[in-house]
């Protein structure tokens, strides 16, 4: 037979890591986390500028934090330190380039989780899977040709270009506000006001396009994309087309459907269906942090998610704090 570990967790993000070490100082020994990317919290470090501000009150929702894990504000840099602290104090075995592709219940109640040319068997199994691991993509049609053109965060943006960012929330004000430094860039957001930002961001941005460090197209949508001779031509709704030579998308991320479905976890208005301990339709897996959440982002909440869990599998509560 194979092995039955305790716990296996499907994402190394802050649910994730909380999850792993609140039920390790609860008493399980058994832990494997899995992590599909190169290093846990993929998110904060692909779509998180460098030096950006990370709250325990994330948009100014207050949380108070109910397990043994003590976040507190801080940066980027700060906080992916804080977990690879917090990972190195625990026993948790982290397992990179790992992709889970289904989770499927055996008939002895054990849960069997599958991947490339592996598959592992646990007595419960957490899926923490945040939203930008599938980052939203427009609903118009990219021109293959212009794959290079089009980005999701800034990684491949160069100084001198002249760049426009697609949305309104955080991420797309601060990537503008970041790449008005140095290029040219419009910010395009369907919406007349940058009101799904925080408050801060809010008066960058407006900082920023007083200064004529970044141009506003607001209340504007894009119709279309077309390759100009290597250049992104957008086709805007009521604005003349322009070009450009990136357009960078922060329009947020969706629920991976496909692969809860696969798993047989049932979705109601877009999100995994749970009860008051993160549990599923189907005994012994559960799901916590983004997926859970309206909006996802609250490091917080997915803290006390990776405890509420804990607990309940262990059927008991020790805050060492």
């Amino acid at each position: 037979m194979s092995h039955v570990h305790e716990l296996v967790i499907v994402g190394a993000g802050p649910a994730g890591i909380a999850t792993a070490v609140e039920s390790y100082l609860q008493g399980v020994r058994d832990i494997v986390l899995l992590e599909k990317d190169t290093d846990h919290n993929a998110t904060i470090r692909k779509y998180y500028k460098d030096n950006k501000r990370v709250d325990v009150d994330w948009k100014g929702q207050k949380v108070e934090l109910d397990g043994n894990i003590y976040f507190i504000d801080g940066t980027k840099e700060s906080t992916l330190d804080f977990f690879d602290e917090i990972l190195k104090n625990h026993s948790v075995s982290l397992k990179t380039h790992v992709e889970v592709t289904s989770i499927k219940k055996l008939e002895d109640g054990n849960l069997e989780i599958s991947m490339a040319g592996e598959t592992l068997v646990a007595q419960n199994v957490v899926v923490t899977i945040g939203r930008m691991g599938k980052p939203n993509k427009p609903s118009y049609k990219i021109p293959p040709s212009l794959k290079k053109r089009i980005a999701y965060t800034l990684d491949a943006c160069s100084e001198g270009e002249r760049v426009l960012v697609v949305g309104g929330g955080d991420s797309a004000v601060e990537y503008a506000v970041d790449l008005g430094a140095k290029n040219e860039v419009s910010i395009c957001y369907r919406r007349e006001t940058f009101r799904r930002a925080n408050p801060t961001n809010q008066d960058a941005i407006a900082d920023a396009i007083i200064n004529k460090k970044v141009e506003a197209l607001l209340g504007e949508n894009i119709e279309a994309l077309e390759d100009e001779n290597g250049s992104v031509k957008v086709i805007f709704q009521t604005l003349e087309p322009r070009i450009y030579d990136r357009v960078i998308y922060a329009i947020g991320g969706t629920t991976p459907s496909a692969f809860l479905a696969s798993s047989g976890i049932k979705e109601l208005d877009g999100k995994p269906i749970h009860d008051a301990h993160y549990e599923t339709n189907i005994k012994g897996l559960f799901v916590a942090g983004d997926i859970t959440q309206e909006r996802g982002g609250s490091i917080a909440l997915g803290l006390n998610h990776g405890y509420a869990i804990a607990c309940y599998i262990m059927g008991d509560c020790r805050v060492s704090r």
